[in-house]
């Protein structure tokens, strides 16, 4: 016989479980980024402060929002995280790639008039006013309908989709990328119309 005392065997409860290191439950982040996307739109929307608003569109560049965005990158389309991760990313390119964008939506125009006057880009369409553009299509989020936000951004998307279609250096594979992005913004901004997102 053993002089080692008895112990009872360790209860695998849900208290084991969170000891584990690996990191987080992924449904736990995933609603968590869902949370966040709801106050973002409802919140802000509910709030007349317009300070609410600006605080919103430079949420990217002042709260390092990069880790809740890689949240909502896994996001469906059609939902409030997939639509603020689609919008927020054509925020982060205008930026960082304006000559480009400038150059595309130049293209575009013309070929897609509709969109452009959706788009609501000034005539003629420099690198400011675009960046204007999509900081007053963002600022709409917490100031009016997020259909309305989700309309326009999918214009703009497509205004450039059609200018890299007629340009040389864009690959058919970029035409498709920025072409599914207008789709999903604006089918998403239906659902928004006819029941809310979530």
């Amino acid at each position: 016989m053993s002089d080692r005392p008895h112990h009872r065997p360790m209860q695998r409860g849900s208290a084991f479980f969170d000891e584990i290191v690996g990191g987080q439950d992924p449904a736990l982040v995933t609603e968590a980024g869902d949370r966040a996307a709801a106050l973002l739109v409802r919140g802000a929307r509910d709030s007349d402060d317009d300070a609410v608003a600006e605080r919103l569109l430079h949420l990217a560049d002042t709260e390092g929002i990069e880790s809740i965005a890689e949240v909502w990158s896994g996001s469906p389309a059609d939902s409030l995280a997939g639509c603020l991760w689609r919008l927020f990313l054509l925020r982060s390119w205008v930026y960082a790639d304006s000559q480009t964008v400038a150059r595309e939506f130049e293209a575009g125009r013309a070929h897609a008039q509709v969109a452009r006057v959706v788009a609501g880009v000034a005539d003629p369409p420099g690198v400011d006013e675009l960046r204007a553009m999509v900081d007053q299509v963002l600022r709409g989020i917490a100031g009016s309908d997020f259909a309305d936000v989700l309309f326009r951004a999918a214009a703009f998307a497509r205004v450039v989709a059609t200018g890299r279609a007629t340009l040389s250096g864009p690959t058919e594979a970029d035409v498709k990328r920025m072409l599914l992005l207008a789709e999903q913004l604006e089918a998403a901004a239906h659902v928004e119309l006819t029941r809310g997102l979530a």
